[in-house]
């Protein structure tokens, strides 16, 4: 399918799987849909499984958006505290359209979850209460794997997924332009469809014996945190100036701060010195960095560590805090620098980032699809430094391979009755006398509720901005919602406003 093709699929409201090899644009298809479903006057929650891929497309984490947090599972209590949240009630009628990047990382359980608390609040039975659901992802990733049990939680097995049924749109256009025709993203599309050659390991051997520079730093990647550990414990023993540790400060019950802990990346005990390489685990975009913005340790402010980044900006890096919530109170929280060794790290954690180079280490690879993420993060193969494979590298799950072919296939029948999506001319914001335009309203529909305002003020002996400002009349005629939900979900209509005046402006929204 071509991008265009899997634009108007999405355009036309339709959930959707959007996938495709990597250098297929699925980010540049997202961003278009998002940038013109915006500018129609959806609302778009634009979400993924991790910080970093978060930011790859300007998002948060379906975690924190969803409002689950680190819960793995709803109680009924649970579900009755979300049901009273007015705040994330408000964000889930808020918005039409609802977008998951790397959705392969989620694990299946986790996306129910999110279906059950959007039909919650939303108060529909439809899949995710209604919403429009665009997914994200490549699935030959490597999958989350359920605690307690051998079995990848895939989220394409969740019944969330089923009962959502998306159409599936598999971008198979090319669109990397430096990178036409390189060894690396032939020896990927072959991995794909199980026809790796000798020409594709003739290729990998020569990256086994290409030397990295000296000079380059780059990531290493490797398959154990055994080896991670052992590598950046060393380097940073080569360095011999004296370090300093932090340890984490912890405070509520002991399980749950076990539980808040593993979910918290940074070690509970961190030693850093002056040039040792450091990579963020947390989000703080005021302060320039988030989950996997790399940097080095170039100086200590008293205690305060000072991490250079490689864009030439400097912070001065202080505690971060970790909470966990239940009920509306604070169960748990964890307090230690955002920070982690990163000499090394392994393939897993690995999953979301985009790199120029990366020494790979894929001689112990354990299970299928360790080589393809890997190999993936790097943009070209003039970037991968090898320092060992087996033949477990290469190796793609036999569930997902499968499921590929059947993904392949569905989409082709799509494309051959989907025409592709209009061209639309973006403005070009640095142009003189660029003006950003909002999203057209239905004026008449506008009318109409300007009149209803006017008789209701005067009938209630009210300033007619207090029964509705302009702004939330104007948001009314964009994006005309049919049902309590939905008006509820509009900037500016509060729960006794709703009560008030929500019946009146559903029948003019709704009169024909």
């Amino acid at each position: 399918m071509r991008q265009a093709q899997a634009l108007k699929v999405m355009l036309d409201g339709n959930s959707v799987f959007l996938t495709g090899a990597p250098g297929a644009g699925k980010t540049y298809v997202i961003n278009d849909f998002i940038r013109r479903a915006t500018r129609s006057g959806k609302m778009v929650a634009v979400t993924a499984s991790t910080g970093i891929a978060a930011t790859h497309i300007g998002g948060t984490t379906i975690h924190s958006w969803s409002g689950l947090g680190i819960k793995d599972f709803l109680s009924d209590w649970d579900k009755e505290i979300l049901a009273k949240n007015d705040r994330l009630s408000k964000r889930y009628n808020g918005v039409d359209v609802l977008v998951i990047d790397e959705v392969s990382m989620l694990h299946g359980h986790r996306l129910d979850m999110v279906n059950e608390v959007a039909k919650l609040l939303r108060k529909s039975d439809q899949p995710f209460g209604g919403l429009q659901v665009i997914l994200v992802g490549d699935l030959f990733q490597l999958p989350p794997i359920s605690r307690g049990s051998g079995m990848a939680d895939f989220a394409h097995l969740s019944t969330a997924w089923e009962a959502l049924s998306p159409k599936i749109c598999y971008i198979t256009e090319q669109h990397r332009q430096a990178q036409a025709g390189d060894p690396l993203l032939d020896l990927l599309e072959a991995m794909r469809r199980g026809d790796v050659n000798e020409l594709h390991e003739a290729a990998l051997q020569e990256r086994l014996r290409e030397k990295r520079p000296g000079d380059l730093v780059v990531t290493r990647l490797y398959s154990h945190n055994m080896d991670v550990d052992s590598i950046n414990d060393r380097h940073l023993r080569d360095i011999l100036d004296d370090g300093k540790v932090y340890e984490a400060q912890t405070t509520g019950q002991a399980a749950k701060v076990e539980q808040l802990q593993k979910s918290v990346l940074a070690p509970g005990r961190l030693e850093l010195k002056k040039g040792a390489e450091v990579m963020f685990v947390a989000n703080d975009f005021p302060k320039g960095f988030v989950n996997g913005t790399r940097g080095r340790v170039v100086d200590f402010d008293g205690d305060t560590p000072v991490v250079h980044l490689p864009n030439g900006r400097e912070i001065k890096v202080e505690r971060h805090g970790w909470k966990l919530e239940e009920d509306g109170r604070v169960r748990a929280e964890v307090s230690q620098l955002p920070l982690r060794l990163a000499w090394a790290i392994t393939i897993h954690k690995s999953q979301g980032m985009s790199l120029d180079a990366a020494e790979i280490d894929l001689s112990r690879s354990f299970t299928p699809g360790m080589g393809y993420v890997a190999l993936s993060r790097v943009r070209s193969m003039d970037g991968v430094f090898l320092n060992g494979i087996n033949q477990m590298a290469l190796a793609m799950h036999p569930m997902i391979f499968e499921f590929d072919a059947d993904l392949r296939a569905s989409s082709e029948a799509l494309a051959n009755v989907t025409e592709d999506a209009a061209d639309e001319s973006e403005p070009d914001p640095e142009a003189e006398g660029y003006i950003e335009v909002p999203a057209p309203y239905d004026e008449a529909l506008f009318d109409r509720l300007k009149k209803w305002r006017l008789e209701r003020a005067k009938k209630d002996q009210l300033p007619a901005y207090i029964v509705a400002h302009d702004k939330l009349l104007e948001e009314l005629a964009r994006r005309k919602p049919q049902t309590s939900q939905s008006l509820l979900g509009v900037k500016g209509m509060g729960q006794g406003k709703l009560d008030r005046y929500g019946p009146d402006i559903l029948a003019i929204i709704t009169q024909e």
